[in-house]
């Protein structure tokens, strides 16, 4: 499996999860855009880290360009509430408004075991730290037709820089590759807020992978095709949708007529079989 991990030079932690990772890496002769590329072998992946010239989220298409079977981007995580923060999540735009990148409208194929793995080793390595470890909702750009995460430091310039969140993501990212990878029920969830909760439960309690997540401030544009999309644009099979019930608001009842008549599986969080 040949892994691309992505780190854009106006990015400081990105820059900042490159240089642990560089400890492990070996430099190749290959170049990208000048820049020297980067290598490891792990079991049966080759990973290869590649320097970017522009922000994160505006490399759309970057897929055409590079050969790999999966993107994890490496990359701050910014927000009004400067919570200290370790995440992850896929990219992917639930509305018309692609102003921080990717196509109106449009998912990216999620990787729901890789996403679960990460937060499961974000969520062991950043024990007793400053760093709330979450999952964030399908978000932002750049738009790939390959499968695609982003992994994060947040939330301001201070943790950008901090060397123990560097290494924490740096050690996350090959962990991910290091040995066997487990089998996982997938689930889509739709509801709550941006960084929801019951997401990351989900993800640290059960035996389910989660891929695509719509939070509730997206569900009025939720419809059968995006609704398509989150099933067929996640790397693994759909098993069911989980419904963090209280956090479809007003959307209650769109949602289920929604689901039943795409005759999908569905099941609020409280019933799920833990």
């Amino acid at each position: 499996m040949k892994i691309a991990i992505i780190c854009c030079k106006p990015d400081k932690a990105g820059m900042n999860i490159k240089e642990h990772l560089l400890l492990e890496f070996k430099e190749t002769d290959e170049t990208f855009h000048g820049e020297r590329v980067f290598e490891k072998q792990l079991y049966s992946s080759t990973l290869k880290i590649y320097t970017l010239e522009k922000e994160s989220i505006y490399n759309e298409d970057i897929d055409k360009e590079i050969e790999a079977d999966l993107f994890v981007f490496a990359t701050k995580h910014r927000s009004k509430q400067e919570v200290p923060s370790l995440s992850v999540h896929s990219p992917g735009n639930w509305s018309d408004d692609n102003s921080h990148g990717g196509r109106p409208y449009q998912l990216c194929i999620a990787p729901a075991t890789y996403l679960k793995l990460a937060l499961l080793k974000l969520n062991e390595l950043g024990k007793n730290t400053e760093f709330e470890v979450t999952l964030e909702q399908t978000h932002h750009g750049p738009y790939l037709e390959k499968p695609v995460m982003f992994i994060e430091i947040g939330s301001t310039e201070k943790q950008w820089t901090n060397k123990k969140a560097g290494e924490i993501i740096a050690r996350t990212i090959t962990s991910m590759f290091s040995g066997n990878i487990p089998k996982y029920k997938t689930a889509i969830v739709l509801g709550g807020g941006h960084y929801n909760q019951v997401v990351t439960k989900v993800m640290l309690k059960t035996e389910y992978a989660v891929s695509h997540i719509c939070a509730k401030h997206m569900l009025g544009y939720l419809n059968n095709d995006l609704l398509n999309q989150a099933i067929n644009k996640t790397m693994e099979k759909v098993d069911l949708v989980i419904l963090d019930w209280k956090g479809l608001g007003p959307h209650k009842k769109k949602i289920v007529q929604l689901l039943d008549h795409m005759n999908v599986k569905y099941v609020r969080y409280k019933n799920l079989s833990k």
